[in-house]
């Protein structure tokens, strides 16, 4: 599935957009394999919200991805959010903040709370996140089961699988 993500996503684009376009897929491809609780959304028919807290990191292809597609029925919006106010109505947050401080603000408000969050910062596990997306020459993915757990969201077995590192119980498990 990675793989095919990665393949999919790359072409004749520079380095950037290439990494942007892949976590763009992974961020879409999170409502097919990740599990919600229906508390998540507002009803059936709700869209899955996908927000951004801080810069401008997926350029456009973030809208690009989730233009005109839908996920169990649920078609994407995309949010860019100014505020941490804005996020309590996501199911899929990318907390793109450098500063370490803010960032754990943030991770702390969304905890307890059905949020998928997802970064790419070398701490943002230990910080409260959900999923570690690092784009480099091939994507790499960490898993903290236990922030999962607590905001009420089923991991599967296939994204465990592929995933470098999962915390479960306090304790890293280094599996590439």
């Amino acid at each position: 599935m990675l793989l095919a993500l990665l393949q999919q996503a790359a072409g004749q684009d520079n380095p950037v957009v290439q990494r942007s376009r892949v976590e763009a897929a992974f961020l879409r491809n999170f409502a097919h394999y990740v599990s919600w609780p229906a508390e998540a959304f507002a009803n059936e028919r709700s869209p899955w919200t996908v927000c951004v807290m801080g810069g401008n990191h997926f350029g456009e292809a973030l809208e690009n991805t989730f233009r005109g597609r839908e996920e169990q029925g649920r078609p994407f919006e995309v949010v860019r959010s100014a505020g941490v106010e804005q996020l309590t109505s996501c199911q899929i947050v990318f907390v793109a903040v450098e500063n370490a401080e803010l960032r754990r603000s943030i991770l702390g408000r969304l905890k307890n709370r059905p949020v998928l969050t997802v970064g790419n910062a070398p701490d943002f596990l230990k910080e409260g996140g959900v999923i570690r997306l690092v784009a480099g020459e091939r994507m790499e993915m960490s898993i903290n089961l236990d922030q999962a757990r607590v905001a009420s969201l089923g991991i599967p077995a296939k994204l465990l699988e592929v995933s470098r590192e999962v915390v479960e119980n306090g304790t890293v498990r280094r599996l590439r």
